[in-house]
């Protein structure tokens, strides 16, 4: 009988012998948690707190010390997490047992009244062991808004002013589907979503600030709200048509507006009426091979302010098309590029092109930029591309373009430019020598709803009252 104890109070203290009771120090450690992400999806109506959590899993057969928990935002975050019962924002030395877990609890506190709060309000959280690290991304409204999140759009939709709207992950309109956005609506784009037109955008803005239909991004805090490329852009694509963009400014893009292969329909594929375009970091406008008919526009202060390449149909009246050197955008590039032909996998292709200014200024300074206007005619397609009563900064004007009655100045006059402040006014001045010179054209208003002269209207998409 003693040697049956004996035989059993060796095998007792083997078994408790083989069990690891230190702790995993090397980077073969794996640590889970239940989210990479929490989404706090809820339109906030009043200022309130909301709580989810997540949990840390030990996924190892010997104990884990986590070095620390952080929130990266700090104590200046709309967010405060409590890690196993306790609160804070950083946290230091966490034991957990073997194939244990513990509670990670993020409460996120917004006040929707905040005019200059983000739409998005995001933070992380950084979690430390063994010389590796892990995320988990946090994200909550930050106002109170219409929230749409990858969504695809069918039949006729209208959106009104009554809140923002704020676009996440992208939405498309379907081919045959519309949305109409009626004046005073606001788009806040997020910066992974851009809006694809394969159906018809129609935008219906008015001539004061508050009524102008306004794209831009969702960070609306500093220093953030004026960079550019802080969403993608506005594509339409081969099956859009009938798109129509009234008193709407798109600001702050990587690709402002983007249009391809629309010359089929009899109308054009994107008609701007007094439309603002402004700091795009790529391009204000890009068109391949499409068709395009703007007036009293602005596109201004752009990487490339508009490039019409491979072809196609365009009408520009009274518009401005100007850009200078700034904090954020060195001009380099000519703000008109005008071709007939594209490059496309090492290949040229070519396509008729037919595009018409009238009554527009072309303007850039303290780039490295000569020629503003700048065209590239392939002889085996039609190139027909003609300036009338325009005012361009020109080293030498474009040899294959038709010019008639242009007005060449050393100085514009705009209102007011300040560079390093980023204040840019594009109206005329009284002295300017661009008022009064442009065609007769029928427009009866400018940029800014004013009155025009019809016989002699100013040049660009301000009238000087």
């Amino acid at each position: 009988m003693n040697r049956i104890w004996l035989v059993l109070g060796l095998f007792v203290f083997g078994m408790l012998s083989c069990q690891k009771t230190g702790f995993i120090t090397d980077q073969s450690a794996i640590l889970d948690t239940t989210t990479d992400s929490l989404r706090f999806d809820t339109v906030f109506t009043s200022t309130g707190s909301i709580t989810q959590f997540f949990k840390i899993y030990n996924r190892n057969d010997q104990k884990l010390r986590i070095s620390s928990i952080n929130l990266m935002g700090g104590n200046s975050s709309p967010y405060k997490i409590n890690v196993d019962g306790d609160a804070g924002t950083q946290f230091s030395n966490i034991e957990m047992e073997a194939n244990d877990s513990i509670y990670v609890f993020v409460s996120v506190t917004i006040n929707p009244t905040a005019a200059n709060a983000p739409f998005i309000a995001q933070d992380s959280i950084k979690i430390n062991f063994n010389g590796k690290t892990k995320w988990v991304q946090l994200e909550a409204f930050g106002q109170n808004a219409n929230y749409i999140r990858s969504l695809a759009l069918s039949g006729n939709n209208t959106w009104t002013n009554s809140k923002p709207y704020v676009i996440l992950g992208g939405m498309q309109i379907l081919p045959n589907a519309s949305l109409t956005i009626q004046q005073g609506t606001k788009v806040y784009v997020h910066a992974d979503a851009p809006i694809i037109v394969d159906g018809t955008l129609i935008t219906q803005g008015g001539p004061e600030a508050a009524n102008r239909v306004v794209f831009k991004g969702d960070r609306l805090d500093q220093p953030y709200a004026d960079f550019p490329a802080s969403w993608p852009g506005i594509y339409f694509r081969s099956t859009s048509k009938n798109n129509v963009l009234q008193y709407t400014s798109i600001l702050n893009a990587y690709q402002a507006l983007v249009t391809e292969n629309g010359v089929a329909n009899s109308n054009p594929t994107l008609t701007l009426e007094s439309c603002i375009v402004d700091n795009a970091y790529d391009a204000g406008i890009i068109a391949l091979n499409s068709s395009i008919k703007a007036s009293n526009s602005l596109i201004s202060n752009c990487g490339k302010n508009i490039q019409l390449a491979l072809g196609g149909i365009y009408s520009f009246t009274n518009c401005t098309n100007v850009a200078y050197s700034n904090s954020y955008i060195l001009h380099k590039e000519p703000g008109l590029f005008v071709s007939n032909s594209y490059k496309q996998n090492n290949a040229v292709i070519v396509s008729p092109l037919y595009a018409q200014f009238t009554n527009c200024i072309f303007w850039g300074a303290f780039g490295t930029v000569d020629n503003e206007v700048v065209t590239s005619k392939d002889n085996s397609a039609v190139f027909d591309a003609s300036f009338i009563n325009c005012s361009w900064k020109v080293k030498s004007a474009p040899a294959n373009a038709t010019v008639n009655n242009m007005v060449t100045i050393d100085d514009p006059q705009f209102d007011s430019i300040n560079t390093s402040k980023r204040y840019f006014d594009f109206h005329l001045k009284e002295t300017s020598p661009l008022i009064n010179k442009g065609a007769s054209v029928g427009l009866l208003k400018d940029l800014d709803g004013k009155n025009r002269s019809v016989a002699q209207p100013d040049l660009g998409c301000y009238e000087r009252q």
